[in-house]
């Protein structure tokens, strides 16, 4: 006998099973929470960067090299995301960085729920710039709406200009696209205008600068769209 398929909204029957579409759910819940976290965001004036990329592609590195330029110009504080360990946290606050490390019980992403957490224990009313430094993962994190008011991405050299082309979504949500270890870009095969093109075909109007954190180059660039960024959000 045909299966009959009769949807109703996120319910839709098979046969005799009563099939639930949680993950729909889940996804529209964050959606709405996201929303009204950045509404709060926005009441209090503080601009929150949801940093993504993979595991070694110089995030940690490249906050460091921004806090240096930034934190004399606008208040700043750093939420670490890892599954475990307070390595980051720790690296930030020795470099005089207010930050705090946020366990995620395992799970390779934040979503807006996990992220009010963070700042609400993190007193972010004070700040004018919160960087959330997510999982490294270039899959799950894209997949969840943080609430933040822009999301960064970082693609470091030695990671090959084809990553647009086999993580889609990371490129399609990002606002900003930092292409990092660029001090190295002669020893690979690294091809510069490629990523620029894999990159604006999954989202044409992503901003790409390319830096090196270990030597500094792109970085008062980065820094100053970052200010101008933070500017924006209040005065709008």
């Amino acid at each position: 006998m045909a299966q009959k398929k009769e949807m109703k909204g996120r319910e839709f029957t098979m046969g005799n099973v009563r099939i639930i579409e949680v993950k729909q759910s889940i996804f529209e819940d964050n959606n709405q929470d996201a929303e009204r976290l950045r509404a709060q965001l926005k009441e209090e004036k503080t601009f929150l960067l949801n940093l993504m990329s993979s595991p070694g592609s110089g995030k940690t590195s490249t906050l460091l090299q921004l806090a240096s330029r930034m934190k004399d110009k606008v208040k700043m504080g750093v939420m670490e995301a890892d599954i475990d360990s307070a390595v980051d946290a720790e690296t930030m606050q020795k470099a005089g960085i207010s930050s705090i490390q946020i366990h995620t019980g395992g799970m390779c992403h934040l979503d807006a729920d996990m992220t009010r957490q963070g700042i609400n224990e993190f007193h972010t009313k004070d700040m004018d710039f919160v960087v959330l430094e997510n999982v490294g993962n270039l899959v799950c994190p894209a997949e969840f709406d943080t609430g933040a008011c822009m999301n960064m991405t970082i693609l470091s050299v030695p990671e090959g200009h084809d990553k647009p082309l086999k993580y889609p979504l990371m490129y399609q949500v990002c606002d900003l696209l930092v292409i990092n270890k660029i001090d190295v870009m002669d020893y690979f095969d690294f091809d510069k205008d490629k990523v620029v093109e894999y990159a604006k075909m999954r989202n044409p109007k992503m901003d790409i600068i390319f830096v090196s954190a270990k030597t500094g180059e792109g970085m008062d660039e980065l820094a100053q769209y970052l200010l101008d960024k933070i500017k924006a959000w209040n005065e709008n």
